[in-house]
């Protein structure tokens, strides 16, 4: 009888860290050991609605992250802080009590701290999975008693002195898979149209899509349609800019129908969004959100224009009116559109997934 593997894997808030952790729970299960794998995130975080669909074994710590705004609110919620601090250490007790986990991967988001906390002092191996550029707080706070750190950016070696393994972000396994045709269909969209897929991350952006609304008719009377994600904050503002050639969708968790739709992507430079574009050979416009921790999604997009896989436009840039010139342009450049389809084939990882697996399974074995 093979062993049981015990696997804790933790990290969510966004879908930056969550759709990560389900991709290396998905590979592992896919393959043939004795497996048991529980999800560990917030109950403020994506995770609360994406656990119960997708029927896995998860716990939701009460706890949030602290909240730096002056208003009313995020007082009163720092107020709460300690003592949702205390539950969710009681709670991650509990869980590696009953659980007895083998290794702890932590794929980062404030829920990750707890968990990879009493990992180490239960002295289970980690191992962490780095998205971004620049590192977050809870890959900087415990790379250095990791068993391993696997990277989506080269660059992120920079800020940590423990050496990482450079493996890419893991995606799901069916981003890259969906066929144009039968996705425009699922989009009720025109196989001879150019197609933009307009996206702010999972919960949107405000930035983005003001861009669109403000330039709603410009696209109108062009031979384009759009696919936009508005997030759920303001889904119910903007539906009335739906038309045949315009689908206004709050949160798409099939994300692969939408890429495979698309002929151009322009969204934030997320280090899981940049990892999926890459992956599905996306041409894209990517516009950095200006106030990510060290500046991450700038550095992330950087890295993807200097392969010749993107262009990048800054914030204050966004409504220049030659951000819609680079758009139409980019959309009637078939030889353009060609090269930057295939920089984004030549540096994406796809196999990342496995790596991280390969090497949560090796320090299990050598223990």
């Amino acid at each position: 009888m093979k062993k049981i593997i015990k696997m804790i894997i933790t990290g969510g808030g966004t879908g930056g860290h969550l759709y990560p952790a389900l991709a290396i729970g998905e590979e592992i299960k896919s393959r043939n050991y004795n497996t048991k794998v529980r999800y560990v995130g917030s109950s403020f975080g994506i995770e609360k609605d994406v656990f119960p669909i997708i029927n896995e074994k998860y716990n939701l710590l009460p706890i949030r992250g602290l909240q730096r705004g002056i208003s009313i609110k995020s007082l009163a919620r720092n107020f709460l802080l300690p003592y949702r601090l205390l539950r969710s250490i009681i709670q991650v007790k509990n869980i590696f009590n009953t659980f007895e986990p083998n290794i702890i991967i932590g794929t980062g988001g404030y829920a990750s701290a707890l968990p990879l906390r009493e990992g180490l002092k239960r002295k289970i191996p980690i191992l962490l999975q780095e998205q971004n550029s620049f590192p977050g707080i809870t890959t900087r706070w415990f790379a250095n008693n990791s068993n391993k750190v696997c990277i989506g950016f080269k660059e992120a070696q920079h800020f940590i002195e423990k050496k990482c393994l450079f493996t890419g972000n893991p995606v799901r396994k069916n981003i890259g898979k969906a066929n144009k045709v039968e996705s425009l269909k699922s989009f009720e969209l025109k196989e001879n149209l150019k197609t933009i897929f307009l996206f702010g991350g999972s919960q949107g952006s405000s930035l983005l899509n003001d861009f669109m609304k403000n330039n709603i008719s410009a696209f109108k009377q062009s031979n384009i349609q759009i696919i936009w994600q508005t997030g759920e904050r303001q889904y119910s503002k903007l539906l009335d800019f739906q038309d045949e050639k315009i689908k206004i969708i709050p949160f798409i968790n099939n994300m692969s129908i939408a890429y495979a739709a698309s002929d151009i992507v322009i969204s934030r430079s997320g280090a899981l969004t940049c990892s999926e574009i890459l992956l599905c050979k996306k041409p894209a416009i990517l516009i950095p959100f200006q106030n990510a921790a060290g500046n991450h999604q700038e550095k992330n997009a950087n890295a993807l224009k200097k392969a010749g896989a993107c262009e990048v436009i800054l914030e204050q840039n966004l409504n220049n009116i030659n951000t819609i010139k680079l758009i139409s342009n980019l959309l009637n450049n078939k030889n353009r559109l060609k090269k930057m389809s295939d920089a984004s084939n030549q540096i994406s990882k796809p196999k990342a997934a496995t790596q991280i697996v390969d090497e949560a399974l090796k320090i299990i074995n050598e223990i």
